[in-house]
């Protein structure tokens, strides 16, 4: 890990972070002509190291309600002069400035404009089309001779934790032309959530197939879980978006063997579409039987995430699939009553055999520098920083990512480790086992904290809550730790850059997909299915799937 020279005074008017262990060389510098009220931070690894004279560093911010917010509750901060950009000014020498700032289609309607002009800042965060096009167009350069000598092991370390999966989706004739800030596929993976106050009144088990999961499914609709003598109550939730991360289906249909938004490898070896498949027909099948009996809301083809999250907490919704942090969603349904208990199960198929359990690979966005910037790896030593400071030697955590309020949001680049929630479950796992809280990371410790208080049944237990049932002996973690030791996960297979007819053709099928798939759940006649898959391949997923596997073979030794 980093060597580091760390020399500490007392800033006027904040304190900068100061953090050793024992694996780390540290040395008080003493400068005489320094003032004694400035505080220097410097790190030896040439990657941490500051420019002097400092340098400025461009940007543009799509920012939000959320945002807002989080700045409203942190006094004398705002968006251009915060925790972090004072941290990468002190540390690294570098100002961050931002070229304009805006909010949702706003923003997207100008850094359209902007990306196709090339009117565009020292750095851009950008998905994998954009990347291709400002790469084709010339405006951003190569970053792989930046990345392999300012990286530091720590920050390589990290950015391979998926596997060399995001760097090849950076990368455009054999060329580095973005950082990926790289996002878990793990952590995508779903598990059940159920109310189990309400499969207990009703005398139910858990499900251990498809058909128990349905019949769980009709009795929360039907049999009155909550008493309140009233129809008004649901088994499984959905929203108009099929594939929510919570509250979507993707995971009910992996329960048939079935895969719509991945890639994923068919008999003969080579790439196919899941949307497509045969299995996805029997995954439809069910969900129009049980939108016909019931068990699904009438209206959930017109009701987003907000509306249906309204229903779980009244009350009205017993079941739904969801990530690992679906436990936050849930909760919300405490608030009316306290007695509202979910706990997370794993998702079942429809033999009862342990299910795959679909991971899209998820690195989307990457981080590039636009031609001519003097100083390309000014970006390669914030990533750095930023992840030194929260899982490094140096971290510390509850200043720079969660104070409890969630800072981390403050800077402009925020990359994290892929696996750093399973980490800290297996080590919270083995604390628990132990009895020795002592090797818990900074991350680690947090989650303990409000784990605590909700097991301790005094206080406002409320905090602590979904924690535990995230993070706890019976949690969602535990469940996904099962899924990667059973060989469960079923990762994505392709993770190349968008190819040429994808850019062009992507968007208008996964329109079409969606629109097929809720209208046959919706009662339409399968057939459609057929029909879909049909103008599906007319439409350019023939070319896509020549061009995926054409992507595949080159990446055979």
């Amino acid at each position: 890990m980093n060597k580091i020279n760390i020399a500490l005074t007392v800033f006027l008017s904040f304190q900068l972070l100061y953090a050793c262990s024992p694996n780390n060389e540290v040395n008080k510098v003493f400068d005489p002509l320094a003032d004694d009220n400035i505080t220097r931070l410097e790190y030896e690894e040439m990657g941490l190291s500051k420019y002097d004279p400092p340098i400025k560093v461009s940007f543009v911010r799509e920012t939000s309600a959320q945002l807002d917010e989080l700045i409203r509750s942190l006094p004398g901060q705002t968006l251009n002069d915060n925790t972090w950009s004072q941290l990468y000014e002190e540390v690294l020498g570098i100002q961050i400035t931002y070229d304009w700032s805006a909010k949702g289609d706003l923003f997207a309607q100008k850094f359209s404009v902007d990306l196709s002009s090339g009117n565009i800042p020292d750095v851009v965060r950008v998905d994998a089309e954009q990347l291709r096009l400002l790469s084709n167009a010339g405006y951003i350069q190569d970053l792989t001779k930046v990345f392999d000598t300012y990286a530091t092991p720590l920050t390589k370390e990290i950015l391979n934790q998926e596997g060399s999966g995001p760097f090849e989706a950076a990368t455009i004739d054999r060329k580095l032309m973005g950082i990926p800030e790289t996002d878990s596929s793990i952590e995508s993976a779903q598990v059940l959530w159920l109310r189990t106050d309400w499969l207990e009144r009703l005398n139910l088990e858990p499900p251990q197939t498809m058909d128990e999961l349905i019949a769980i499914s009709k009795a929360f609709t039907e049999r009155d879980p909550d008493q309140n003598e009233q129809n008004d109550t649901f088994g499984l939730a959905a929203t108009q978006y099929l594939w929510d991360p919570v509250m979507g289906l993707t995971s009910f249909m992996a329960g048939y063997d079935a895969f719509p938004m991945m890639w994923i490898h068919d008999d003969s070896g080579k790439l196919a579409y899941g949307g497509i498949q045969p299995e996805v027909k029997s995954a439809l099948l069910s969900l129009q039987n049980m939108y016909r009996n019931g068990y699904l809301d009438s209206e959930f083809a017109m009701k987003n995430g907000i509306k249906v999250k309204e229903q779980v907490a009244k009350g009205k919704i017993g079941m739904l699939y969801g990530e690992q942090w679906g436990s936050f969603l849930v909760q919300v349904s405490r608030e009316s009553d306290s007695n509202a208990d979910w706990r997370a199960f794993p998702i079942v198929s429809v033999s009862g055999e342990a299910p795959k359990v679909p991971l899209k690979f998820n690195t989307t966005h990457f981080i590039a520098v636009k031609r001519g910037v003097e100083h390309p790896e000014a970006i390669i030593k914030m990533f750095n920083l930023h992840l030194e400071k929260n899982w490094g030697k140096t971290a510390e955590y509850e200043k720079y990512y969660s104070s409890p309020y969630p800072v981390w949001q403050l800077s402009p680049i925020t990359p994290y480790p892929a696996r750093k929630n399973m980490e800290a479950f297996q080590q919270l796992k083995e604390a628990r086992i132990t009895g020795d809280q002592s090797k818990l990371n900074e991350e680690a410790k947090a989650i303990q904290k409000n784990i605590t208080t909700y097991l301790s049944g005094s206080g406002n237990i409320e905090i602590g809550w979904g924690w535990e049932r995230t993070y706890g002996e019976q949690g969602a973690m535990a469940i996904i730790d099962q899924y990667e030791k059973n060989n469960q996960l079923l990762y994505e297979s392709f993770v190349g850059t968008p190819t040429e007819t994808m850019i062009e053709k992507q968007s208008i099928l996964n329109e079409i997909q969606l629109q097929v798939y809720m209208d046959i759940i919706l009662g339409r006649p399968i057939e459609e299915f057929d029909r879909f898959v049909e103008q599906w391949k007319k439409l350019g997923g023939d070319q896509i799937t020549e061009e995926v596997n054409q992507w595949f073979l080159e990446q055979k030794p």
